[in-house]
């Protein structure tokens, strides 16, 4: 689970697709290559970023839903949240001193 969410994250273009889906959840491959283009000005074509998309949903960041013809892609942030909790949790003191 961590192997594949920390790759989904190591692309500089999956980060930009999430920062959009934090923007605006719910949103279309269209909507996706659209906002990229223009905000963006990313070149990248329709397949790429529905591939780059089957990363995100395979490391549980992007969630899909269908609604008639249209597939929808809705950001989901719990695994970012149990990573956090993995190594935050455990201390929250602070960092610790290394003595002589």
């Amino acid at each position: 689970m961590a192997d594949d969410l920390f790759k989904a994250l190591a692309d500089p273009t999956r980060r930009t697709i999430l920062d959009e889906l934090t923007e605006k959840s719910g949103q279309t491959l269209f909507e996706i290559c659209s906002r990229l283009a223009m905000k963006h000005r990313l070149g990248i074509s329709r397949q790429a970023i529905s591939q780059h998309l089957a990363v995100l949903e395979a490391a549980g960041l992007v969630e899909t839903r269908r609604e008639g013809r249209y597939k929808f892609h809705d950001l989901n942030t719990a695994p970012l949240r149990q990573i956090g909790e993995r190594w935050l949790a455990h201390d929250t003191s602070g960092p610790e001193e290394n003595t002589p």
